[in-house]
Formats: structure tokens, sequence, C-alpha cells
């Protein structure tokens, strides 16, 4: 699909993964809206982009309705994505993650415009598996998150199927990268201690594994989807490398020159022990190629946070692996 002169909504526009991709779209020539209920992102994150702002929440179904009207592209990135907060408020993730993701879906085959759905999965959507992790492992999510993104990929595969709406669902590894001061994630809990001069707590003995993966790779990903006629299905969307919790904590640590302790916790429920993922098929299919290394990616994501991010958050507690 040519991305000139198209619409394209993006759900959670303005959070991690959307203010980059808005940042990659402004070169594309494509008309731009923007959902988000500013729950997380900020306005300021899509910067001076010729951008239409609607600020609202995936759940009201009446807006879904009005504003997929004469949208071409769907790129469905909100969502309640913390794992341990799913544990906790199960009922909040689901009505967000799949209720919304509904309407969204609703609204696409309504318009009769939509002619792609790109919807925002993960690899906690397959729980616990024998890694690299690939489109046939066989699911089992460990958390009410990852169960909300498997009923999502489950509803993407069912509007294709009944409706002929083009859906894919990419799988990401653990994103990283600018814009995610806001995130619970491990590495932007670590760059943030490191910075406030605080401890790295490690939940576990350091040694299970994640697929980092930059934001920009991310945002190449979905732009490979829309762009491919053939995409359709599900994608893993990750570097195909593992990496130790305890080897970043020491790389950010040497990045930063901030010699503070690591702290290692108990193990918390509904966190993966290894995971990295397979992409021999989003290679072969939507040419996707990971561009930046984990070395790189951390310089470039701590050079960020230095100058941009450092002091939007900071967070000290409920550091999050997956």
């Amino acid at each position: 699909m040519e991305l000139h002169g198209k619409s394209i909504l993006i759900t959670g526009g303005c959070g991690f993964i959307g203010a980059n991709l808005v940042c990659m779209l402004a070169y594309k020539n494509c008309k731009i809206k923007v959902l988000d209920n500013l729950s997380a992102g900020k306005r300021e994150n899509l910067g001076q982009n010729d951008v239409e702002l609607i600020v609202g929440d995936i759940r009201d179904e009446e807006l879904i309705k009005k504003i997929t009207q004469g949208t071409d592209v769907v790129v469905h990135l909100a969502a309640h994505t913390d794992v341990i907060k799913s544990i906790e408020n199960p009922q909040l993730d689901f009505d967000v993650n799949v209720v919304g993701t509904f309407n969204l879906l609703k609204g696409a085959v309504s318009s009769q415009s939509v002619e792609k759905f790109i919807f925002a999965s993960s690899n906690a959507a397959v729980g616990e598996q024998i890694p690299p992790i690939t489109e046939k492992a066989i699911p089992a999510p460990l958390s009410p998150y990852g169960a909300s993104k498997l009923t999502c990929e489950a509803y993407c595969s069912a509007f294709a199927a009944s409706y002929g709406l083009q859906t894919v669902s990419l799988r990401f590894a653990n994103a990283y990268g600018s814009y995610s001061t806001h995130k619970s994630s491990v590495i932007s809990q670590f760059i943030t201690n490191v910075l406030s001069n605080r401890p790295l707590t490690i939940y576990g003995n350091g040694y299970q594994t994640r697929d980092f993966i930059y934001v920009d790779d991310i945002c190449r990903a979905i732009l490979l989807s829309i762009n491919n006629s053939n995409a359709e299905g599900i994608f893993q969307i990750g570097t195909g490398k593992e990496t130790m919790i305890l080897e970043l904590a020491h790389k950010i640590k040497a990045l930063s020159g901030n010699n503070v302790d690591i702290i290692f916790e108990p193990k918390r429920t509904g966190e993966i022990i290894r995971n990295y993922s397979g992409i021999e098929k989003a290679t072969r299919i939507l040419e996707f190629v990971p561009e930046i290394d984990i070395d790189t990616g951390l310089k470039m994501t701590y050079g960020w946070f230095c100058k941009d991010g450092y002091t939007d958050n900071l967070f000290q507690d409920n550091l999050q692996i997956c």
C-alpha cells in the first residue's frame, strides 16, 4: 500500500511507540490521526508534526465509530501494558485491551474504508515457551495481560475471516527507546535509577532473558506490515537475540559510570524466565531485518533520557521485566 495521501489512525499515538511512529510517518505525506486518552502519553510527544489529536478512549464505542470513518489504516497501539497490574486488576486489563480492540475492529469494518488493521501484540500472548518463540508456538499466557493480547489476536483473525478485514498482529519483543520514561519496563527503570543514584532491583536471579528491540526497528516493522499486501496474520517482531537481565544491568551501569548496587528480590508471578523471538517469518514475508543492536540502542536510549526524558518522570517502584 502506498502511504502517500492515506489516512492513518494511530491509537496510543502520544505514547512510547506511537510518538516514534508519528515521527517516522511525518515524512510519508499521509494524514495522521492520533487517538489517545493521555493517561500515559503526552501531547508534547507529538512535537511539531502535522497531526490531528483526538483526546478520547478506545472503550468509547461511539467515538471509535466516528473516527474510523474515512480512515485507510488503523495502527492499534493503545493498551493497558503492565503485566503485574493486570494480575492486580484483570477487569481493567480486559476492558481496555479486549473491549477496546473489539470496538476498533467493529469500527474498522463498519467504516468500509479501512484497508488494513495493525494490532500491537506481545510475546506475553504465548507465555513460557522454549525459545526461540515462533508463530507456531501453542499459546499458554501466564498473566491476564498476555491473555488479553491472545484474545485480541483471535478477534483479529476472526474479523479477517468473517468480514474480509486485512489484519496483522505483530508480537513485539521487549521494546525500548525514546519517549519511554513513563514505562515500567526494565530498561526504563534501570536508566532512571542509575541517573537518580538508586540501586537496580532484579526480580529473580538475573539469568532470565529477554529479546530487547529498539523502537525504531518496531516502527519499521509496522511500516513494512502496512506496505506489504501479503502481510496478514501473526508475526514475531524482535531481534532474535536474548540478553540476560543481569547482563543488562551491568551494561547500563557501565554506560552511566555509576556503580550503583544491584539488589535481588524473589521472582514475581506472571513473569517469564527465558524469552526471545524467532523472526524468520517476518524476515521472509515482510523483509524485516532489525538494524539496531542492544549496545547501540542502549547508548541512544540513555542519551535520550539524559537529554530529554529524565526529568519527566522518576519511577522507583514496580519494575517490570515482561
